[in-house]
C-alpha cells in the first residue's frame, strides 16, 4: 500500500471516529486549527497540499502542544486534521501506528517503557532518546530530537515548608526526623518499580524511617500537598498546579526517575517525503522547557485560558509565528 493509500483510508477513518468516538478512541477537542501566518518557521510550497494528522492527548499539556504543533503545521502550509484530545498514551499511539495520524507530540521514557515494553529507563537524555528512537524505527516510526522539557515524576513541598525544613532536593530527606518525613502518592505510583519505594531506596531510607504515607487520586495530591496534609507530594515536573499552589519542586539529584523528554514522532515515510518537518521541529524543540511549560499549563489549570489560543499567543510571542 502507497502512502497515497494509507492517507484515504486514514481520512475515512478520521471521520468515522469523529462521528463515532467512542467506539474509536479519538476525538478531537474542537476540530478547529487556529490561523496564524509564518514567523521564523516559515511557509513551504512543498507542504501545500499535503494533509497531515495531528493526535495528541487528553490533559493539560497535551491539548497545548497538539495545538501548538496543529497551528504550526498549518502556518507552514499543510492542510492539517487536529486530533488533539485523543483518549490516554494508547489512544493516541494507536492512532500513530495504525496510520489515522502522522504525528503526535509524545514523551521518551513514554515510549521507551510504555509502548516498547522495557522495564529499565536508560540514563542521560540524549542516550533515552536515541535509544526509543532506534527502536520505534522498526513501527516506521522516527523520533526527532528532544525538548529540554522533561516531564517526570518529583516530589513538591509547599515553599513556607521547604523553607522550614531547609531542604532543595531529594538527598536531604535522609537528615529529616521520622515526624517530618509525611507524603502523599498515588497508589499506582507507590507500587511503581520507578515509584516510591525504590526512590526511598535511593536516597538511602526504607519504610521505618519514613512517617505517614496518604494515598490519593492524582489531582488531590497537589491539594493536599499545599495545605500542609503531607510535606512532599508526588508531582509531575510540569503541571499548571506547581506554580499555581506555590509549591517547590524538590531536585531529583541521583537522578533516579526515568527521563520523559518531549519530542515529535513522525512517520518515517512522511519524514523521507518532508524532510522539512524536522527543520520545522528543530525551531520549537529548543524553546520548550520545563519553565516554559509550567506557565503555559498553569494559564489553562490555574486561569482557564483555552489551550489552543495559549499554544497561539506563545508561538506569536517567540516569533515563530505571527
Amino acid at each position: 500500500m502507497t502512502r497515497t493509500d494509507r492517507r484515504l483510508s486514514a481520512v475515512v477513518m478520521v471521520v468515522a471516529c469523529l462521528a463515532l468516538s467512542a467506539g474509536c478512541g479519538l476525538r478531537s477537542a474542537s476540530g478547529a486549527v487556529l490561523d496564524a501566518e509564518p514567523g521564523t518557521i516559515k511557509h513551504y510550497d512543498s507542504l501545500e497540499g499535503v494533509s497531515l494528522t495531528v493526535a495528541a492527548k487528553d490533559f493539560t499539556e497535551q491539548l497545548i502542544l497538539g495545538n501548538m504543533l496543529s497551528i504550526i503545521l498549518n502556518a507552514a502550509g499543510a492542510e492539517v486534521t487536529n486530533l488533539t484530545n485523543t483518549p490516554g498514551s494508547f489512544g493516541a499511539r494507536a492512532a500513530l501506528t495504525g496510520g489515522t495520524a502522522d504525528i503526535t507530540p509524545e514523551y521518551t521514557g513514554t515510549g521507551w517503557i510504555n509502548y516498547l515494553g522495557n522495564d529499565k529507563p536508560i540514563k542521560g537524555e540524549n542516550a533515552q532518546w536515541e535509544a526509543v528512537d532506534k527502536a520505534d524505527r522498526k513501527n516506521g516510526l522516527t523520533w526527532l530530537e528532544p525538548a529540554p522539557l522533561n516531564n517526570t515524576y518529583a516530589f513538591a513541598i509547599r515553599a513556607a515548608a521547604a523553607k522550614k525544613l531547609k531542604v532543595k532536593k531529594l538527598s536531604d530527606l535522609k537528615d529529616l526526623p521520622k515526624k517530618d518525613l509525611t507524603f502523599c502518592v498515588e497508589s499506582e505510583f507507590a507500587a511503581r518499580d520507578d515509584g516510591f519505594v525504590p526512590m526511598l531506596k535511593a536516597y538511602g531510607l526504607g519504610k521505618g524511617d519514613i512517617g505517614k504515607v496518604t494515598s490519593l487520586d492524582t489531582g488531590v495530591v497537589y491539594t493536599a500537598t499545599a495545605d500542609g496534609t503531607c510535606n512532599f507530594g508526588e508531582v509531575f515536573t510540569t503541571d499548571g498546579r506547581i506554580p499555581g499552589l506555590g509549591l517547590t519542586v524538590l531536585e531529583d539529584d541521583k537522578q533516579f526517575f526515568p527521563l520523559y523528554n518531549l519530542t515529535e514522532v513522525i512517520s518515517s515515510d512522511l519524514l523521507k517525503e518532508h524532510p522539512e518537518l524536522k527543520e520545522i521541529f528543530a525551531q520549537l524543540n529548543p524553546k520548550l522547557t520545563n519553565k516554559t511549560m509550567l506557565r503555559l499549563n498553569s494559564k489553562v489549570d490555574a486561569d482557564g485560558d483555552d489551550p489552543a489560543i495559549v499554544a497561539r499567543e506563545w508561538l506569536i510571542d517567540e516569533g515563530l509565528l505571527k
